[in-house]
This record gives structure tokens, C-alpha cells and sequence, in this order.
């Protein structure tokens, strides 16, 4: 089989991530335990304000099938269950919470060498659908996303996006809310080692005629350290400094300041990931 197509929601995910990931203004807690059965454990714990919440998540594999489960503190069910090769290229994903009797969803992956579809309906009587499709190969993908409401006979999106990728850069244009907006973005490594990347990111609605632009970098001091920064035009200015202090545990430090509201102190957060 040559080499497939990343899915739609791949498009412009490389500078979304440099931008976005790991910036947590919380307290977090992730302690994973692998089992040597096929069954996992992971327990998370958020500290958001005065409110504590916290999950138990366990994962069990046999053959084509895995199976998700987690159990939220108001005792919410969430099940996923997750069957590979249902036919040749394609796995289906049944998930639904309980006790919300409609929020059963039924997902449909289809990956083919030049072609990525990914549909999903509601399983209930006025069920979202929603279809993403995306076209080409390791260097340019271009795809789209639509969502329908059943009850409102409405689009609830559509949206349409080109990526260019090689290891040393990545650009995407993407046409989001109905077409209202555009947002471009682009990463390039500034070595050949990768261990310094830049971002840029901008947005621009066109029914409003209003741009805004996020720029930031990711930087690899060493094997265990890695520093990342963000500086937005709303004057919001962030970082991020994660260690890995042993093999797959890590410890994260956020910061963020609003230099327009000088008069609200510096938000801040940490993570601890630990997997023994």
C-alpha cells in the first residue's frame, strides 16, 4: 500500500499544537499504569479554581477491538468501543455516555493511499452528521468538512482547508466558520536537527474586515527539556517549560500575562504526567 493521506482535521494541526498544547493555567495530575494485560489504567485529576474534578479511565485491547472506559467524579460513564479493519481500510467507533440517552455516536474511518473519510451520525432520533474528506499524499492534502442538523434541516459547518508538508516546514490555509473566516499558518524548523521551531499564525474574518496574528517558538534545550513561547496581538504573552524527569513522566510549568490588563496578575499552571 503507498503512503496514505493524513485525515482532514490534520490540516493546520502542526502550528495548532505549538500554539496550544501543553498550555494548562490549572493544577493537573496524570498518573498512567500499563498493564502486562491487555488492560490499562489512567487517573486524572484537575484542580480548576476551588473545583476539583477527576476521572479513572481503563482501556482494554483483545484482537480488533478496544474498548474505552472512564468514570468522571459526577459518576458520568463515558464507553468508546473501537473495532479495527471492519472491512479492508475502514474501523468503526461506538461511543455514547451514560446517563445521556443521546449521546450515542456511531464513526465510520475510511483510509485509502490518496483518500482519508471520516463520517459520523448521532444515534438518536434527529442525529448531527457530519463527513470530513481529505485528498493527496505526505506533501499536500486538501480536504473538507461539512456537519448537518437533522431536526433544523440546517448545516451546522463547512469547511475547507489546503496543507503543504516537508520535514522542515508546513503551511495551511483553511476556510472555517461557513466561510466567514480565514486562518493561515505556518512552522518551519530553523535547523536540521528540529530542535527549534517557529509558528506563525493569522486570522482573518471577512465579514468584518479584523485580523489577528499569534507567533511562537518550541525549543529542545536537551533530551529532557523543552521551552515553547507564544506572543499574541491581544497583548497575551506565554510560555511553557516541560522537563521529562524520567522515561515518559513529565512536569509542566505555563505562565501567561495580559499586558492590556496590567491591573490581573500572571495566570500559571502545572502539570504532572507520571507513567512508572
Amino acid at each position: 500500500m503507498g503512503y496514505g493521506p493524513a485525515p482532514f482535521s490534520d490540516i493546520g494541526k502542526r502550528a495548532k499544537d505549538l500554539l496550544t498544547k501543553d498550555y494548562n493555567y490549572d493544577h493537573k495530575f496524570v498518573l498512567s499504569v500499563p498493564g502486562s494485560t491487555p488492560m490499562g489504567l489512567t487517573a486524572t485529576g484537575l484542580k480548576k479554581g476551588q473545583i476539583f474534578l477527576g476521572d479513572i479511565s481503563a482501556q482494554y485491547k483483545s484482537g480488533r477491538t478496544i474498548v474505552d472506559v472512564k468514570v468522571d467524579t459526577y459518576s458520568n460513564v463515558s464507553t468508546k468501543v473501537t473495532i479495527q479493519e471492519v472491512m479492508p481500510s475502514t474501523k468503526a467507533i461506538l461511543s455514547f455516555d451514560v446517563p445521556d440517552h443521546k449521546s450515542g455516536k456511531l464513526d465510520v474511518q475510511y483510509l485509502h493511499p490518496r483518500v482519508a473519510i471520516d463520517s459520523s451520525i448521532g444515534l438518536n432520533p434527529s442525529p448531527l452528521l457530519n463527513l470530513a474528506a481529505a485528498v493527496g499524499g505526505k506533501d499536500i492534502l486538501l480536504g473538507g468538512e461539512v456537519g448537518f442538523d437533522t431536526a433544523s434541516a440546517s448545516f451546522t459547518k463547512y469547511t475547507a482547508g489546503i496543507s503543504f508538508n516537508k520535514p522542515d516546514l508546513s503551511a495551511a490555509l483553511i476556510l472555517t466558520d461557513k466561510g466567514q473566516t480565514l486562518k493561515a499558518s505556518y512552522v518551519h524548523s530553523v535547523d536540521a536537527s528540529h530542535t527549534t521551531q517557529v509558528v506563525a499564525e493569522m486570522t482573518h474574518r471577512l465579514n468584518t474586515f479584523e485580523n489577528s496574528f499569534t507567533i511562537g517558538s518550541c525549543h529542545v534545550v536537551d533530551r529532557y527539556n523543552t521551552v515553547k513561547t507564544r506572543f499574541s496581538d491581544n497583548g497575551k504573552v506565554a510560555m511553557v517549560c516541560q522537563r521529562e524527569w524520567r522515561p515518559k513522566s513529565l512536569v509542566t510549568f505555563s505562565a501567561e500575562y495580559d499586558a492590556k490588563r496590567t491591573e490581573v496578575g500572571p495566570k500559571w499552571g502545572l502539570a504532572l504526567a507520571l507513567k512508572p
